[in-house]
């Protein structure tokens, strides 16, 4: 009788045993899947954030560029809307550099 006991207990042990173990590993599981998703969330706001302040940087040349190359006058106004920065570029009077390149 007290081996059939000690059996029983035995099972009941195990039993419990592979259970916190199942449910440990699930947790930890877990735990990882929503950290590799937080991460990679946050690598694309990031790369988008990285992406759209060099895009605003080449925008901002290339309408620099333009200018100096079109000898224009400019004038620079900086707003800060939305917290960001917005520049406007007037063009005053605008000097065709055309003839210049053609001749």
């Amino acid at each position: 009788m007290s081996e059939n006991l000690y059996s029983y207990c035995l099972v009941k042990a195990l039993i419990v045993v592979v259970v916190v173990v199942v449910v440990v590993v699930v947790i930890v599981v877990a735990v990882i899947v929503v950290v590799v998703v937080v991460v990679g969330v946050l690598l694309v706001v990031v790369v988008v954030v990285v992406m759209v302040a060099i895009v605003e940087v080449v925008v901002v040349a290339v309408i620099l560029v333009v200018v100096v190359l079109v000898g224009a006058v400019v004038v620079v106004v900086v707003v800060v809307a939305k917290g960001e920065v917005v520049v406007v570029v007037v063009i005053v009077t605008v000097v065709v550099v055309v003839v210049e390149v053609v001749v």
